[in-house]
């Protein structure tokens, strides 16, 4: 079975890679701009998606020039329209991530979701995100004995995005010397 996952995930790495390579730039983009200019990056993670965080704040390699977007008391950082937002969640129906992007819309406060853009009725974040990167994530990898689809890697998923939009602002912002 683990061969299997491994096949699965690394056709998945593929899909993402191939379909979000625009979006992995233009994320960087509008991140290289808070950089770059006088604003903060702000980061952020929903449910599983928390795990981001660690990597980048705690990670061998730290997210240059970024900061949590919500403080130990779940307080939301002051924003401007100079910072950027990149939040991650697992569908681009979840309701607490939609709240969080129509305040960042509101606001004026440009940002990215990364999330699995699934069928909604209603809005989802990629209608509402500056730039919506999909992971792609539909179902589990491989079936089971049952033949109940399991292995949902979702943050492995996204840690995969992370780096593409990690490797991607670097090269930007070496491009201009910031880095």
């Amino acid at each position: 079975m683990l061969k299997m996952f491994s096949t699965q995930t690394t056709g998945l790495f593929k899909k993402i890679m191939d379909g979000e390579e625009f979006a992995f730039e233009d994320c960087a983009r509008l991140l290289a701009q808070a950089s770059i200019g006088d604003g903060t990056i702000y980061l952020h993670g929903f449910g599983e998606m928390k795990g981001i965080l660690s990597e980048a704040f705690e990670g061998v390699e730290p997210f240059p020039n970024v900061m949590v977007l919500y403080d130990d008391n779940e307080e939301l950082a002051s924003l401007t329209n100079a910072d950027r937002v990149l939040f991650f969640t697992r569908s681009s129906d979840d309701s607490e991530a939609l709240s969080l992007a129509k305040y960042l819309q509101e606001e004026g406060v440009p940002f990215t979701a990364v999330s699995t853009l699934v069928p909604s009725s209603g809005l989802s974040l990629d209608e509402l995100a500056d730039v919506h990167i999909d992971l792609r994530l539909q179902k589990g990898l491989v079936p089971d004995d049952n033949g109940k689809r399991v292995g949902f890697p979702s943050l492995m998923v996204a840690l995969f995005a992370y780096y593409g939009i990690r490797f991607t602002l670097d090269e930007i912002l070496q491009e201009y010397g910031e880095e």
